[in-house]
Protein backbone atom coordinates (compact mmCIF):
# COMPACT_ATOMS: atom_id res chain seq x y z
CA UNK A 1 0.00 0.00 0.00
CA UNK A 2 1.46 3.34 -1.00
CA UNK A 3 1.53 6.59 0.87
CA UNK A 4 -1.91 7.62 2.12
CA UNK A 5 -3.74 10.15 0.04
CA UNK A 6 -4.96 13.46 1.40
CA UNK A 7 -8.57 12.96 2.39
CA UNK A 8 -11.30 15.49 1.72
CA UNK A 9 -11.72 17.82 4.65
CA UNK A 10 -8.31 17.01 6.11
CA UNK A 11 -7.06 19.58 8.66
CA UNK A 12 -4.39 21.85 7.15
CA UNK A 13 -1.62 21.33 9.73
CA UNK A 14 0.96 24.14 9.78
CA UNK A 15 2.48 26.25 12.54
CA UNK A 16 -0.75 26.80 14.41
CA UNK A 17 -1.32 23.05 14.54
CA UNK A 18 2.23 22.48 15.78
CA UNK A 19 1.79 25.06 18.54
CA UNK A 20 -1.50 23.66 19.82
CA UNK A 21 -0.41 20.05 19.48
CA UNK A 22 2.84 20.94 21.24
CA UNK A 23 0.88 21.97 24.33
CA UNK A 24 -0.85 18.60 24.39
CA UNK A 25 2.47 16.84 23.93
CA UNK A 26 3.98 18.82 26.81
CA UNK A 27 1.26 17.39 29.06
CA UNK A 28 2.16 13.88 27.94
CA UNK A 29 5.86 14.70 28.45
CA UNK A 30 5.25 15.59 32.11
CA UNK A 31 2.99 12.56 32.61
CA UNK A 32 5.78 10.25 31.45
CA UNK A 33 8.26 11.92 33.82
CA UNK A 34 5.90 11.14 36.68
CA UNK A 35 5.08 7.63 35.37
CA UNK A 36 8.73 6.59 35.09
CA UNK A 37 9.97 8.35 38.22
CA UNK A 38 9.73 5.10 40.16
CA UNK A 39 12.13 3.47 37.69
CA UNK A 40 15.03 5.52 39.08
CA UNK A 41 13.75 5.31 42.65
CA UNK A 42 12.96 1.61 42.92
CA UNK A 43 15.79 0.72 45.28
CA UNK A 44 15.15 3.89 47.32
CA UNK A 45 11.44 3.01 47.56
CA UNK A 46 12.27 -0.49 48.79
CA UNK A 47 14.40 1.02 51.58
CA UNK A 48 11.96 3.83 52.38
CA UNK A 49 8.90 1.59 52.72
CA UNK A 50 10.74 -1.58 53.84
CA UNK A 51 9.29 -3.86 51.14
CA UNK A 52 10.52 -6.88 49.15
CA UNK A 53 10.59 -7.35 45.35
CA UNK A 54 6.96 -8.46 45.04
CA UNK A 55 5.68 -5.53 47.10
CA UNK A 56 7.92 -3.14 45.17
CA UNK A 57 6.52 -4.38 41.86
CA UNK A 58 3.02 -3.72 43.22
CA UNK A 59 3.67 0.03 42.87
CA UNK A 60 4.09 -0.23 39.12
CA UNK A 61 1.51 -3.00 38.71
CA UNK A 62 -1.21 -0.96 40.42
CA UNK A 63 -0.25 2.12 38.43
CA UNK A 64 -0.43 0.18 35.15
CA UNK A 65 -3.59 -1.66 36.21
CA UNK A 66 -5.35 1.66 36.69
CA UNK A 67 -3.83 2.97 33.45
CA UNK A 68 -4.92 -0.04 31.39
CA UNK A 69 -8.36 -0.19 32.98
CA UNK A 70 -8.95 3.47 32.16
CA UNK A 71 -8.09 3.25 28.45
CA UNK A 72 -11.54 2.42 27.08
CA UNK A 73 -13.36 4.86 29.42
CA UNK A 74 -10.83 7.55 28.47
CA UNK A 75 -11.31 6.81 24.78
CA UNK A 76 -15.07 7.20 25.20
CA UNK A 77 -14.59 10.42 27.16
CA UNK A 78 -12.32 11.87 24.49
CA UNK A 79 -14.82 10.98 21.77
CA UNK A 80 -17.60 12.54 23.82
CA UNK A 81 -16.04 15.54 25.63
CA UNK A 82 -13.04 16.44 23.50
CA UNK A 83 -9.35 16.66 24.24
CA UNK A 84 -9.11 19.76 26.42
CA UNK A 85 -11.50 18.65 29.15
CA UNK A 86 -10.00 15.18 29.42
CA UNK A 87 -6.41 16.46 29.46
CA UNK A 88 -7.29 19.01 32.14
CA UNK A 89 -8.67 16.32 34.41
CA UNK A 90 -5.64 14.14 33.70
CA UNK A 91 -3.16 16.86 34.68
CA UNK A 92 -4.95 17.53 37.95
CA UNK A 93 -4.96 13.83 38.86
CA UNK A 94 -1.38 12.94 37.95
CA UNK A 95 0.00 16.07 39.63
CA UNK A 96 -1.92 15.24 42.81
CA UNK A 97 -0.59 11.68 42.63
CA UNK A 98 3.03 12.79 42.26
CA UNK A 99 2.67 15.25 45.12
CA UNK A 100 1.03 12.60 47.30
CA UNK A 101 3.87 10.19 46.55
CA UNK A 102 6.36 12.80 47.74
CA UNK A 103 4.76 13.03 51.19
CA UNK A 104 3.52 9.45 51.63
CA UNK A 105 4.42 8.27 55.14
CA UNK A 106 3.61 4.60 54.48
CA UNK A 107 3.46 1.92 51.82
CA UNK A 108 -0.35 2.09 51.68
CA UNK A 109 -0.56 5.83 51.06
CA UNK A 110 2.22 5.56 48.49
CA UNK A 111 0.24 2.89 46.64
CA UNK A 112 -2.83 5.13 46.62
CA UNK A 113 -0.77 8.00 45.23
CA UNK A 114 0.60 5.85 42.39
CA UNK A 115 -2.93 4.71 41.56
CA UNK A 116 -4.07 8.34 41.35
CA UNK A 117 -1.07 9.13 39.17
CA UNK A 118 -1.90 6.20 36.88
CA UNK A 119 -5.47 7.44 36.52
CA UNK A 120 -4.34 10.88 35.39
CA UNK A 121 -1.59 9.48 33.19
CA UNK A 122 -4.17 7.29 31.43
CA UNK A 123 -5.92 10.40 30.11
CA UNK A 124 -2.94 11.88 28.30
CA UNK A 125 -1.74 9.77 25.39
CA UNK A 126 -5.14 8.98 23.87
CA UNK A 127 -5.98 12.66 24.10
CA UNK A 128 -2.75 13.64 22.33
CA UNK A 129 -3.40 11.11 19.55
CA UNK A 130 -6.89 12.54 19.09
CA UNK A 131 -5.46 16.07 19.05
CA UNK A 132 -3.10 15.03 16.26
CA UNK A 133 -5.89 13.62 14.10
CA UNK A 134 -7.88 16.84 14.56
CA UNK A 135 -5.04 19.21 13.64
CA UNK A 136 -2.96 17.36 11.01
CA UNK A 137 -3.70 15.69 7.64
CA UNK A 138 -4.24 11.92 7.74
CA UNK A 139 -1.04 11.23 5.81
CA UNK A 140 0.91 12.73 8.72
CA UNK A 141 -0.69 10.34 11.22
CA UNK A 142 2.17 7.81 11.58
CA UNK A 143 4.82 10.52 11.95
CA UNK A 144 2.73 12.60 14.37
CA UNK A 145 2.11 9.51 16.53
CA UNK A 146 5.82 8.65 16.57
CA UNK A 147 6.70 12.23 17.49
CA UNK A 148 4.26 12.05 20.39
CA UNK A 149 5.98 8.86 21.53
CA UNK A 150 9.32 10.63 21.11
CA UNK A 151 8.16 13.36 23.48
CA UNK A 152 7.21 10.68 25.98
CA UNK A 153 10.68 9.19 25.79
CA UNK A 154 12.14 12.64 26.31
CA UNK A 155 10.14 12.68 29.55
CA UNK A 156 11.67 9.33 30.42
CA UNK A 157 15.09 10.82 29.74
CA UNK A 158 14.40 13.69 32.14
CA UNK A 159 13.30 11.20 34.76
CA UNK A 160 16.45 9.13 34.26
CA UNK A 161 18.91 12.02 34.24
CA UNK A 162 17.38 14.87 36.23
CA UNK A 163 15.07 13.25 38.76
CA UNK A 164 17.64 10.59 39.64
CA UNK A 165 20.15 13.29 40.52
CA UNK A 166 17.59 15.31 42.45
CA UNK A 167 16.61 12.22 44.39
CA UNK A 168 20.13 11.61 45.57
CA UNK A 169 20.89 15.30 45.97
CA UNK A 170 17.91 16.82 47.81
CA UNK A 171 16.14 13.69 49.03
CA UNK A 172 12.87 11.88 48.36
CA UNK A 173 10.30 14.48 49.41
CA UNK A 174 11.95 17.51 47.80
CA UNK A 175 12.63 15.66 44.53
CA UNK A 176 9.09 14.35 44.04
CA UNK A 177 7.35 17.48 45.34
CA UNK A 178 9.56 19.71 43.19
CA UNK A 179 8.82 17.67 40.07
CA UNK A 180 5.08 18.06 40.73
CA UNK A 181 5.44 21.78 39.89
CA UNK A 182 5.83 20.80 36.23
CA UNK A 183 2.22 19.60 36.33
CA UNK A 184 1.08 23.04 37.44
CA UNK A 185 2.96 24.69 34.57
CA UNK A 186 1.42 22.51 31.85
CA UNK A 187 -2.03 22.92 33.40
CA UNK A 188 -1.80 26.69 32.97
CA UNK A 189 -0.65 26.34 29.35
CA UNK A 190 -3.42 23.88 28.65
CA UNK A 191 -6.17 26.08 30.05
CA UNK A 192 -4.96 29.20 28.26
CA UNK A 193 -3.98 28.00 24.80
CA UNK A 194 -5.18 24.52 23.84
CA UNK A 195 -8.07 24.07 21.38
CA UNK A 196 -9.69 20.79 20.40
CA UNK A 197 -9.68 21.46 16.65
CA UNK A 198 -8.95 24.22 14.09
CA UNK A 199 -11.72 26.56 13.01
CA UNK A 200 -13.81 25.15 10.20
CA UNK A 201 -12.97 21.56 11.12
CA UNK A 202 -15.48 20.96 13.89
CA UNK A 203 -16.36 17.27 14.22
CA UNK A 204 -19.83 16.02 13.45
CA UNK A 205 -22.00 15.95 16.57
CA UNK A 206 -22.54 12.46 17.89
CA UNK A 207 -25.23 12.56 20.56
CA UNK A 208 -24.72 10.37 23.60
CA UNK A 209 -27.39 7.72 24.05
CA UNK A 210 -26.46 6.31 27.42
CA UNK A 211 -25.07 2.86 28.12
CA UNK A 212 -26.29 1.49 24.78
CA UNK A 213 -24.18 4.08 22.96
CA UNK A 214 -21.10 3.14 24.98
CA UNK A 215 -21.59 -0.56 24.26
CA UNK A 216 -22.01 0.12 20.55
CA UNK A 217 -18.84 2.23 20.41
CA UNK A 218 -16.78 -0.47 22.10
CA UNK A 219 -18.35 -3.33 20.14
CA UNK A 220 -17.97 -1.58 16.78
CA UNK A 221 -14.33 -0.79 17.47
CA UNK A 222 -13.59 -4.31 18.66
CA UNK A 223 -15.25 -5.91 15.63
CA UNK A 224 -12.66 -4.28 13.39
CA UNK A 225 -9.72 -6.67 12.86
CA UNK A 226 -7.44 -3.62 12.62
CA UNK A 227 -8.30 -2.59 16.18
CA UNK A 228 -7.54 -6.06 17.54
CA UNK A 229 -4.36 -6.33 15.50
CA UNK A 230 -3.31 -2.92 16.82
CA UNK A 231 -3.88 -4.11 20.39
CA UNK A 232 -1.72 -7.23 19.90
CA UNK A 233 1.04 -5.32 18.14
CA UNK A 234 1.10 -2.89 21.06
CA UNK A 235 0.93 -5.79 23.55
CA UNK A 236 3.85 -7.68 22.01
CA UNK A 237 6.26 -4.84 21.30
CA UNK A 238 6.01 -2.37 24.16
CA UNK A 239 6.39 -4.33 27.38
CA UNK A 240 10.06 -5.48 27.35
CA UNK A 241 11.31 -1.89 27.42
CA UNK A 242 8.50 -0.70 29.69
CA UNK A 243 9.32 -3.31 32.34
CA UNK A 244 13.02 -2.50 32.05
CA UNK A 245 12.59 1.28 32.34
CA UNK A 246 9.66 1.38 34.72
CA UNK A 247 11.09 -0.77 37.49
CA UNK A 248 13.33 -3.79 36.94
CA UNK A 249 16.11 -2.45 34.69
CA UNK A 250 18.06 -0.70 37.43
CA UNK A 251 17.92 -3.62 39.92
CA UNK A 252 18.87 -6.06 37.13
CA UNK A 253 21.88 -4.04 36.06
CA UNK A 254 23.05 -3.30 39.62
CA UNK A 255 22.26 -6.54 41.46
CA UNK A 256 22.54 -9.15 38.70
CA UNK A 257 25.18 -7.55 36.48
CA UNK A 258 27.25 -5.88 39.20
CA UNK A 259 27.22 -2.40 37.67
CA UNK A 260 27.33 0.82 39.65
CA UNK A 261 24.19 2.92 39.83
CA UNK A 262 25.85 5.54 37.63
CA UNK A 263 26.68 3.03 34.90
CA UNK A 264 23.24 1.46 35.14
CA UNK A 265 21.69 4.91 34.80
CA UNK A 266 23.73 5.51 31.66
CA UNK A 267 22.42 2.28 30.14
CA UNK A 268 18.84 3.26 30.97
CA UNK A 269 19.54 6.58 29.28
CA UNK A 270 20.81 4.68 26.24
CA UNK A 271 17.44 2.88 25.98
CA UNK A 272 15.69 6.25 25.93
CA UNK A 273 18.07 7.80 23.39
CA UNK A 274 17.77 4.76 21.13
CA UNK A 275 13.99 5.03 21.39
CA UNK A 276 14.07 8.65 20.25
CA UNK A 277 16.25 7.92 17.22
CA UNK A 278 14.36 4.79 16.18
CA UNK A 279 11.04 6.59 16.62
CA UNK A 280 12.01 9.18 14.01
CA UNK A 281 13.14 6.43 11.61
CA UNK A 282 10.02 4.28 12.05
CA UNK A 283 7.74 7.30 11.65
CA UNK A 284 9.36 8.31 8.35
CA UNK A 285 9.43 4.75 7.01
CA UNK A 286 5.76 4.05 7.75
CA UNK A 287 4.65 7.44 6.41
CA UNK A 288 6.27 6.55 3.08
CA UNK A 289 5.73 2.77 3.04
CA UNK A 290 2.55 1.80 4.86
CA UNK A 291 3.12 -1.90 4.21
CA UNK A 292 6.28 -1.78 6.36
CA UNK A 293 4.25 -1.67 9.60
CA UNK A 294 4.04 -5.40 10.25
CA UNK A 295 7.60 -6.32 9.22
CA UNK A 296 8.93 -3.57 11.51
CA UNK A 297 6.80 -4.79 14.43
CA UNK A 298 7.65 -8.48 14.04
CA UNK A 299 11.31 -7.71 13.37
CA UNK A 300 11.50 -5.69 16.58
CA UNK A 301 9.97 -8.55 18.57
CA UNK A 302 12.39 -11.08 17.07
CA UNK A 303 15.53 -9.06 17.67
CA UNK A 304 14.43 -8.16 21.21
CA UNK A 305 13.84 -11.83 22.05
CA UNK A 306 17.22 -12.79 20.58
CA UNK A 307 19.14 -10.18 22.62
CA UNK A 308 17.32 -11.04 25.86
CA UNK A 309 18.05 -14.75 25.29
CA UNK A 310 21.73 -14.04 24.67
CA UNK A 311 21.99 -11.85 27.78
CA UNK A 312 20.20 -14.25 30.13
CA UNK A 313 21.96 -17.37 28.79
CA UNK A 314 25.46 -15.88 28.72
CA UNK A 315 27.89 -18.30 30.40
CA UNK A 316 29.28 -17.03 33.66
CA UNK A 317 27.77 -14.75 36.26
CA UNK A 318 27.56 -11.57 34.19
CA UNK A 319 27.02 -10.61 30.58
CA UNK A 320 29.77 -8.51 28.93
CA UNK A 321 29.26 -4.77 28.70
CA UNK A 322 29.06 -4.78 24.90
CA UNK A 323 26.10 -7.17 25.04
CA UNK A 324 24.29 -5.04 27.63
CA UNK A 325 24.84 -2.00 25.41
CA UNK A 326 23.40 -3.80 22.37
CA UNK A 327 20.46 -5.03 24.48
CA UNK A 328 19.66 -1.49 25.60
CA UNK A 329 19.90 -0.16 22.05
CA UNK A 330 17.47 -2.84 20.85
CA UNK A 331 15.10 -2.23 23.78
CA UNK A 332 14.94 1.35 22.54
CA UNK A 333 13.10 0.13 19.44
CA UNK A 334 10.23 -1.36 21.48
CA UNK A 335 8.44 1.95 22.09
CA UNK A 336 8.42 3.04 18.41
CA UNK A 337 7.30 -0.46 17.37
CA UNK A 338 4.37 -0.27 19.80
CA UNK A 339 3.23 2.95 18.13
CA UNK A 340 2.68 0.94 14.95
CA UNK A 341 -0.34 -0.59 16.67
CA UNK A 342 -2.17 2.71 16.34
CA UNK A 343 -1.39 2.72 12.61
CA UNK A 344 -3.52 -0.42 12.30
CA UNK A 345 -6.37 0.82 14.50
CA UNK A 346 -6.57 4.35 13.06
CA UNK A 347 -7.60 3.52 9.47
CA UNK A 348 -9.95 0.79 10.68
CA UNK A 349 -12.26 3.21 12.50
CA UNK A 350 -14.18 6.38 11.57
CA UNK A 351 -13.42 9.69 13.33
CA UNK A 352 -16.17 9.27 15.93
CA UNK A 353 -14.53 6.07 17.19
CA UNK A 354 -10.87 7.12 17.10
CA UNK A 355 -10.61 7.68 20.86
CA UNK A 356 -12.30 4.38 21.68
CA UNK A 357 -10.17 2.40 19.21
CA UNK A 358 -6.98 4.05 20.44
CA UNK A 359 -7.95 3.23 24.01
CA UNK A 360 -8.42 -0.44 23.16
CA UNK A 361 -5.08 -0.53 21.35
CA UNK A 362 -3.24 1.26 24.15
CA UNK A 363 -4.41 -1.32 26.68
CA UNK A 364 -2.28 -3.99 25.05
CA UNK A 365 1.24 -2.98 26.03
CA UNK A 366 0.22 -1.95 29.52
CA UNK A 367 -1.55 -5.23 30.21
CA UNK A 368 1.58 -7.07 29.07
CA UNK A 369 3.80 -4.79 31.15
CA UNK A 370 1.65 -5.24 34.24
CA UNK A 371 1.69 -9.03 33.86
CA UNK A 372 5.46 -9.13 33.38
CA UNK A 373 6.15 -6.76 36.27
CA UNK A 374 4.21 -9.10 38.55
CA UNK A 375 5.81 -12.23 37.11
CA UNK A 376 9.35 -10.87 37.52
CA UNK A 377 8.70 -9.79 41.12
CA UNK A 378 7.13 -13.12 42.11
CA UNK A 379 9.85 -15.16 40.39
CA UNK A 380 12.61 -13.09 41.98
CA UNK A 381 11.22 -13.82 45.44
CA UNK A 382 10.61 -17.50 44.60
CA UNK A 383 14.09 -18.09 43.16
CA UNK A 384 16.08 -15.97 45.62
CA UNK A 385 16.65 -13.22 43.04
CA UNK A 386 17.51 -15.33 40.00
CA UNK A 387 17.08 -12.69 37.30
CA UNK A 388 17.62 -15.15 34.45
CA UNK A 389 14.57 -17.16 35.48
CA UNK A 390 12.52 -14.06 36.30
CA UNK A 391 13.13 -12.30 32.97
CA UNK A 392 12.38 -15.48 31.02
CA UNK A 393 8.71 -14.55 31.49
CA UNK A 394 9.28 -12.02 28.68
CA UNK A 395 9.41 -14.85 26.12
CA UNK A 396 6.03 -16.28 27.17
CA UNK A 397 4.17 -13.04 26.47
CA UNK A 398 6.07 -12.43 23.24
CA UNK A 399 5.04 -15.88 21.98
CA UNK A 400 1.41 -15.22 22.85
CA UNK A 401 1.43 -11.86 21.11
CA UNK A 402 3.12 -13.07 17.92
CA UNK A 403 0.58 -15.89 17.65
CA UNK A 404 -2.30 -13.40 17.76
CA UNK A 405 -0.63 -11.00 15.30
CA UNK A 406 -0.17 -13.78 12.75
CA UNK A 407 -3.76 -14.89 13.24
CA UNK A 408 -5.24 -11.41 12.64
CA UNK A 409 -2.94 -9.89 10.05
CA UNK A 410 -4.68 -11.26 6.93
CA UNK A 411 -8.16 -10.08 7.92
CA UNK A 412 -6.94 -6.67 9.01
CA UNK A 413 -5.01 -5.99 5.81
CA UNK A 414 -7.93 -7.11 3.59
CA UNK A 415 -10.37 -4.94 5.52
CA UNK A 416 -8.06 -1.94 5.27
CA UNK A 417 -7.70 -2.36 1.51
CA UNK A 418 -11.48 -2.54 1.15
CA UNK A 419 -11.85 0.71 3.08
CA UNK A 420 -9.19 2.42 0.98
CA UNK A 421 -10.86 1.38 -2.30
CA UNK A 422 -14.26 2.53 -1.02
CA UNK A 423 -12.77 5.87 0.07
CA UNK A 424 -11.21 6.44 -3.35
CA UNK A 425 -14.47 5.61 -5.13
CA UNK A 426 -16.36 7.97 -2.83
CA UNK A 427 -13.80 10.73 -3.43
CA UNK A 428 -14.12 10.38 -7.20
CA UNK A 429 -17.88 10.88 -6.98
CA UNK A 430 -17.73 13.96 -4.75
CA UNK A 431 -18.97 16.91 -6.92
CA UNK A 432 -16.49 19.71 -7.51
Amino acid sequence: MSRSAVLPGDPPGGRRAMAVWGIGVSVYFVAVIFRTSLGVAGLDAADRFHVNASALSTFSILQLLVYAGMQIPVGLLVDRLGTKKVLTLGVVLFTAGQLGFAFSPSYGTALASRALLGCGDAMTFISVLRLGTRWFPARRGPLVAQLAGLAGMAGNLVSTLVLARLLHGVGWTAAFAGSALAGVVVLVLLLLFLKDHPEGHEPEPFPHRGAAYVRRQIAASWREPGTRLGLWVHFTTQFPAMVFLLLWGLPFLVEAQGLSRATAGELLTLVVLSNMVVGLVYGQVVARHHEARLPLALGTVGVTALLWAATLAWPGERAPMWLLIVLCVVLGSCGPASMLGFDFARPANPPERQGTASGITNMGGFLASMTTLLAVGVLLDATHENYSVAFSSVFVLQALGVTQILRLRGRAVRRERERLVASRVETVHVPA
